[in-house]
């Protein structure tokens, strides 16, 4: 073998040929090479040091989920190997192409009892699409295209290799650097649905009295957004999502309902869930969530199911017609038939029975967000980033006590992926980290991230890594000194029999200060738009601490303590 160069090199130049151009992660013994071969060689790919390997799993997340390319995520053996979990299972489970790469002790010392010694294979294999540990330095850029190949076709999903530290000092022939360019993003080679399904499904809306279509994640994904709303004004349907399914439409869009379900859903969205005898459901897996633990659609509903992935028509209802395909051609050849019966001119009246819930909807919420009582309300929040956020402002939030808020109330002015939270799995501390991969992604938008502040504590840390790269990112912490989700859940659920939920209230904002980020704490309400507005127009990173009322005492938009 002439010329050859080594694994660690190969690595950094397979990722480059894969059209990576950030990498999140954090340094360890096993990582030296890789770390050396970074440093020497010449490319165009920006490494983030981050202050724990959750965090970089979550930056490379959120930086998949706007951009549409794979992230990576690296981490050394042992710990950093186990840390780097929560963020890939999260990808898998949500549907994002994110790739872990661990290095790992030397193949040569297996079974040895080596220092940070794990199966990562066997770690690994649950929570990843595809995954393995390279053996032989010749195998890296074919199981390097093999990740790329599996984390972008079909279902998306997260892969991961891992990198022994001998394999990386090991030759590498330099002829095998290659990648397919179709594998730079995704969804990669999409799928048409078979011949006839667009048809039969065409058939069945048109025969219903009262359709109902409910988005999921797949959407966006797709980039099937176009195509949704020429279908959804051609016919007036009604389109609802779930939280993960925000940005299918722009919410301001006239037949967007906005979410439904048990979380972020209001009594005015699920009337019309309820009212459907026929649901079409798009990019949805028709989860626990969305169908409020399947309370609607009813039994006996007719149901639509268009989806990338097979395994997900008829898991949860009986489903008169299933059209498996890429959600942007499926729907493509919807309104390709369509046009072929020139069928488009206000069929269901979807836009003027939206009109009407949403009016009832936000004068509930209106008062609210108007009250000046303290501790702040978080409609107050969500209302005050309203009024001071850009239309192209792109939202994290961590699933705790802003996430129902937000998805209920919040208006997002434009389609696609400008409200990310980690509805999978539900892991704390995702916004702070994730917010930073989404604004490497997308650095021209402003970024905010939003988080209780039992989540703010989990990875406070990487406000140092948020100083560091200068990022202009506004952090608001919903300050109520609880883990809000579990101590209203106690209160709905077990009578208010509280049990440690609580603990002290902490100065979030001289937290902030202290890693050089300008701060704001706002307990009385006629100071908050003030202090937000300051807060999005600084040009570096900021946090404003809200000191706002706990969930078990609030109007929070999840039916289970509504009822």
């Amino acid at each position: 073998m002439t010329n050859s160069m080594t694994g660690a090199e190969a690595m950094v130049r397979m990722l480059e040929a894969h059209g990576v151009r950030h990498i999140f992660g954090l340094c360890g013994d096993t990582t030296l090479p890789f770390y050396d071969a970074m440093h020497q060689l010449k490319h165009d790919i920006t490494h983030v040091l981050t202050r724990d390997e959750r965090s970089a799993t979550y930056m490379a997340d959120a930086y998949s989920r706007v951009t549409g390319r794979p992230g990576v995520a690296e981490g050394p053996s042992g710990g950093g190997a186990t840390y780097i979990l929560p963020g890939l299972i999260e990808a898998t489970e949500s549907s994002y192409a994110v790739l872990g790469i661990t290095t790992d002790i030397s193949v040569a010392s297996y079974g040895k009892y080596p220092l940070t010694e794990v199966d990562q294979e066997a770690l690994m294999r649950p929570l990843t699409k595809w995954n393995t540990v390279i053996k032989q330095s010749q195998h890296i850029p074919r199981m390097v295209r093999t990740a790329f190949k599996a984390m972008t076709t079909g279902r998306s999903g997260a892969a991961h290799l891992g990198l022994p530290y001998d394999v990386q000092y090991d030759p590498v022939d330099p002829a095998d650097i290659w990648a397919d360019p179709k594998h730079h993003s995704y969804p990669a080679y999409p799928q048409a649905p078979e011949p006839g399904a667009a048809e039969a499904a065409v058939d069945a809306i048109l025969s219903a009295k009262s359709p109902l279509i409910i988005c999921g994640g797949g959407i966006v994904i797709a980039c099937a957004m176009e195509e949704l709303s020429r279908l959804a004004k051609r016919l007036d349907i009604p389109v609802a999502t779930s939280i993960s399914g925000q940005g299918s439409l722009a919410e301001t869009h006239a037949n967007c309902l906005g979410v439904v379900g048990s979380n972020g859903g209001t009594d005015e969205t699920w009337e019309m869930m309820e009212a459907a005898d026929l649901v079409v459901f798009m990019g949805c897996r028709a989860g626990s969530t969305t169908t409020s633990r399947w309370e609607a659609p009813a039994p006996g509903t007719r149901i639509v199911h268009f989806d990338n992935d097979p395994m997900v028509i008829g898991a949860n209802y009986r489903t008169e017609v299933g059209v498996v395909g890429d959600l942007r051609l499926s729907l493509a050849a919807v309104n390709a038939e369509l046009d072929r019966r020139d069928q488009g001119a206000s069929t269901f009246g979807g836009a003027a029975a939206i009109a009407q819930i949403k009016a009832r909807k936000f004068e509930k919420f209106h008062q609210l967000a108007q009250s000046p009582q303290a501790p702040i309300r978080p409609e107050r929040v969500v209302d005050t980033l309203m009024k001071v956020l850009p239309p192209d402002a792109t939202v994290v939030s961590d699933p705790g006590t802003s996430c129902p808020y937000f998805s209920a109330y919040y208006q997002l002015q434009q389609p696609g992926r400008y409200f990310i939270t980690n509805r999978a799995h539900g892991a704390l501390g995702y916004a702070l980290s994730a917010s930073l991969g989404a604004w490497f992604a997308r650095p021209t938008s402003k970024t905010v991230a939003l988080m209780g502040d039992g989540s703010f504590g989990f990875t406070v840390g990487e406000l140092e890594t948020v100083c560091r790269a200068r990022a202009p990112i506004t952090f608001v912490v919903f300050s109520n000194a609880n883990f809000g989700w579990i101590k209203a859940s106690q209160f709905a659920d077990k009578g208010g029999r509280y049990y440690n939920v609580d603990f002290n209230r902490t100065d979030h904002a001289a937290i902030a200060a202290a890693y050089g980020v300008k701060s704001w704490r706002v307990e009385n309400p006629e100071d908050l738009e003030q202090v937000m507005q300051a807060a999005v127009n600084h040009d570096g990173p900021t946090l404003v601490d809200v000191v706002c009322q706990s969930l078990e005492e609030s109007n929070a938009p999840v039916r289970r303590w509504m009822g």
